[in-house]
């Protein structure tokens, strides 16, 4: 299972969402679960949030995922750098065939967008 986390569902780990602890613990816990924090969406996170990308990264079952030259070129067709790199890490790779999920708290903000959505909202 491949999970991407977008920017909203940073923000409501931190929080304390339960559904955003529970995709962490698998990651952590659970062989063939792959949480991903695209670093774009991470300093949207922690622009909301003070403090997220430090322990969002700090945590051993989340994979930071860098800008490069592959995912600028992406991110740059889009006018919001998170979201765009958490579409980017959402299509398949040789890695993730059938590519990511993206882990949100909003939704609405995927739709009409090529990617399989999470709802984490409680």
């Amino acid at each position: 299972m491949h999970i991407v986390l977008d920017d909203t569902a940073m923000a409501a780990a931190g929080q304390g969402n339960v559904l955003a602890s529970r995709l962490i613990h698998r990651a952590h816990a659970q062989a063939d679960w792959y949480l991903y924090a695209p670093a774009c969406a991470l300093v949207e996170a922690d622009r909301a949030r003070p403090g997220t990308a430090e322990h969002l990264a700090a945590l051993p079952g989340i994979t930071v995922l860098d800008l490069d030259l592959p995912a600028a070129l992406a991110v740059a067709r889009h006018d919001t750098w998170a979201a765009a790199h958490c579409q980017y890490v959402a299509q398949p790779t040789p890695d993730r065939p059938d590519g990511a999920i993206i882990a949100t708290t909003a939704p609405d903000r995927w739709i009409g967008e090529p990617v399989r959505v999470l709802d984490l909202t409680p």
